[in-house]
């Protein structure tokens, strides 16, 4: 075998490895998929009584109009770019010289320019920009909503949400029902998750391709971004691709470090890709030219024991309590090394619900139902304390009527499974 072409040998890969783009479905209604998600939340704010939501996350503004602009932009710089919607009316204001962006979206009833009231646009007159910003919503939901209605509210500096509660109207946060109408997906939206995913999956296989020990972390990982945005997906939410000793333990950012020679190399996609859902698997893979040592392989069987295990014990109408209670026991030497969930919701972002692990659910934990319509994504994340190596994998998958749906399909290394 030539030295570091273990890789090649993989004709799983091959031929995703060399594909430009997932094949696009064309067979998406774009427009059922807004009805659907403006929909679900209209209904959860209608359980709760909310008369009014000003959303400004711009992944939940997305959710509920199918609209978006400078998504990572618009999350530091807030408010600038917010959405009002009441049971009837949806009223986008936009970022300046942005009104045009909505045009063709049913899901806005009308677009108006936003009053950016953060002290970066207004400097000392933060206070009265407040003040301005709040009389005007207040007087907008009044007339939407009636006056002292219920309005939910996310993301606000802290002067804004005073401000608009000085108006007389009754605040509450916003983020559970709009986690809540997230979490149930439809069929069509579905098709907008598996377009994602297979996008990200031609993006992983040309990263796996280009492993060659003296490349940096940070020139792998940007192999996957050069995909994923040449396929129109949007960005990559983390960066959390290792290799060798810096994949113990987990969560160390990308870096200039050169990978050596047979190592191990972990990476979590945590994609936004195409028409903004959430690609979110793990995969580790070993840098050769050597086989992986039976240490390498250890860890990775491991991981992959404990991912399958919870995949297995899934199923709908389960509670969250009785999930923890049923997952896999993580033996002591890799238990304080943990990942620090067992699963998550997974859709345009990660997102409700939060599963937990036996040990920690009594302090972190919360109970609820898992029920069909709901994405998942089922972590392991194994490496002993003050360990060489640690292993990294993930997979996706849609609760159905009957037990789970596996979504994530790029395939495990069987090297490190033997």
């Amino acid at each position: 075998m030539a030295e570091f072409d273990w890789h090649a040998e993989r004709s799983d890969l091959a031929g995703l490895a060399q594909l430009d783009r997932a094949p696009v479905d064309d067979d998406i209604d774009l427009k059922a998929v807004r009805a659907y998600r403006q929909g679900r939340v209209r209904a959860e704010m209608a359980r709760r009584g909310i008369g009014a939501v000003i959303l400004s996350d711009p992944v939940n503004i997305r959710y509920a109009t199918g609209t978006r602009n400078m998504q990572v932009f618009s999350m530091r710089n807030a408010p600038s770019r917010y959405l009002l919607m009441t049971a009837k009316n949806s009223i986008l204001f936009e970022f300046t010289g942005c009104l045009h962006l909505a045009d063709g979206f049913e899901t806005v009833d009308e677009v108006r320019p936003a009053r950016t009231a953060s002290f970066v646009a207004a400097g000392p007159e933060i206070a009265a920009r407040e003040r301005a910003w709040a009389a005007e919503m207040a007087d907008l939901i009044g007339r939407l909503a009636g006056p002292g209605a219920t309005v939910g509210l996310e993301r606000l500096n802290a002067g804004a949400a005073l401000a608009l509660e000085s108006q007389g109207l009754r605040i509450v946060d916003a983020q559970e029902p709009v986690e809540m109408a997230r979490a149930i997906k439809s069929d069509e939206e579905m098709k907008c998750v598996m377009a994602s995913l297979r996008a990200t999956e031609v993006a992983v296989a040309k990263l796996r391709a280009a492993i060659r020990p003296g490349l940096t972390e940070a020139e792998l990982w940007s192999v996957l971004h050069q995909s994923v945005i040449a396929q129109n997906g949007d960005y990559v939410e983390t960066r959390l691709l290792n290799a060798g000793p810096r994949t113990n333990p987990w969560f160390q950012e990308t870096s200039d470090k050169v990978i050596g020679a047979n190592e191990l190399i972990a990476l979590d996609t945590d994609v936004v890709g195409c028409h903004g859902y959430y690609s979110d698997f793990s995969r580790t893979f070993h840098a050769g030219p050597d086989r992986p040592t039976p240490g390498q392989r250890d860890l990775y069987k491991v991981a992959y024991e404990q991912v399958n295990h919870n995949l297995g014990i899934l199923r709908p109408g389960m509670s969250f309590r009785d999930y923890a209670e049923e997952a896999w026991d993580i033996p002591d030497k890799y238990y304080a090394n943990r990942y620090y969930l067992s699963a998550h919701g997974c859709g345009m972002t990660g997102e409700y619900p939060y599963l937990y692990h036996r040990g920690d659910f009594p302090d972190a934990g919360y109970d609820g139902e898992i029920v069909p319509g709901m994405t998942l994504c089922v972590e392991s994340y194994i490496g002993e304390e003050g360990g060489a190596e640690g292993v990294k994998l993930e997979q996706q998958v849609l609760v159905t009527q009957t037990g789970v749906e596996l979504l994530s399909r790029f395939p495990f290394e069987e090297d490190l499974l033997r």
